[in-house]
């Protein structure tokens, strides 16, 4: 039993590690001036207007998960609504973990509600549900749902804009990209796109998580002495009770009790022991969020997290009957 506990923890200890060594290295790379802030606004421009929509077009078009009606409804649903419900809750409890200002309650309940839902999950699905392997086909159709509140309902909060300036900045590139890389699964689109173009959005793509890790590392390293402030660990604490404590538990109800595939099952056990996701920092940065806000969410689930996912897998999947 203890053989089979350590096992799952230094097989999530190595899906983790390269997340956070890259990170590691933009941190470096701030502290040597070769990743300057003055890059800092451009880079972000062009992950999230060029590379981040290559990394869902190569993600999409070729899916064959997305092809079958009940997944390609279902599964992005339950993205969408976990989100959205990790930021309500998020929004309702900001006050409780002492945050006043409105900037600072708009991040907290953004970087709450969005969970790591694929720098972690997608080696855990491969490594973990070796008997399932749509499993993962899955866990990118359902990555659509969360795609689409990140970029939408998440926006509108951290921003701060009212509905109607809010859907102006959801037609932003991630979502146009998810709409037609939708359309062109639809119509088969890897049969007839030139597959050079295929070859350069897979490329592309394939740079947005690395370049999105370097910028988060070089955030923090320019706010880490504030993010040392004594001030923050009530919001570190809230964020960890909330994050890997209550809302996995609602994740695993839903597990348990959602008539679906046992393959969207394995997705929302993985989910549930997510810690927050790392680029809504950078995120945060691009569109006025309170940046130590994001850095105590984010670091502090993150660090625990690597404690509690384990815990969460296991238990999740005997919970779920998986």
């Amino acid at each position: 039993m203890l053989a089979l506990a350590m096992n799952e923890f230094f097989t999530v200890l190595g899906a983790v590690l390269p997340v956070f060594s890259i990170m590691g290295a933009g941190f470096l790379l701030r502290r040597l001036d070769w990743l300057t802030e003055e890059a800092d606004q451009s880079l972000m421009r062009v992950t999230i207007n060029g590379l981040i929509p290559c990394l869902i077009i190569d993600s999409v078009i070729s899916n064959v998960a997305l092809r079958q009606p009940r997944t390609v409804v279902l599964a992005p649903l339950v993205g969408f609504v976990t989100v959205v419900a990790g930021i309500g809750l998020g929004w309702l409890s900001r006050r409780l973990v002492g945050i006043r200002e409105p900037a600072a309650g708009r991040t907290f309940a953004y970087c709450l509600g969005i969970y790591n839902y694929c720098y972690v999950p997608l080696p855990l699905a491969i490594l973990l549900f070796t008997h399932r392997p749509e499993t993962v086909g899955v866990l990118f159709v359902h990555n659509v749902g969360v795609e689409i509140a990140f970029w939408t309902l998440g926006l509108m909060l951290l921003s701060g804009a009212s509905a109607r300036q809010g859907w102006k900045k959801a037609i932003n590139a991630p979502v146009i990209s998810i709409l037609a890389g939708l359309a062109l699964n639809y119509t088969r689109g890897s049969d007839w796109v030139p597959a050079f173009v295929l070859t350069a959005a897979h490329v592309l793509g394939q740079c947005a998580f690395p370049m999105g890790l370097l910028l988060i590392g070089a955030v923090v390293s320019d706010e880490l002495s504030r993010f040392r402030s004594a001030s923050g660990w009530r919001v570190m604490a809230g964020a960890c009770l909330l994050r890997l404590g209550l809302l996995p538990l609602l994740f695993l109800l839903l597990a348990r009790h959602l008539p679906c595939s046992p393959e969207l099952k394995s997705v929302i056990v993985l989910q549930a022991a997510m810690p927050a996701a790392v680029f809504p920092i950078v995120v945060s940065k691009h569109y006025g969020g309170d940046i130590n806000t994001a850095l105590r969410v984010v670091l502090g689930t993150s660090v625990l997290g690597l404690v509690t996912i384990p815990f969460w897998i296991r238990f999740g999947i005997k919970f779920a009957g998986l």
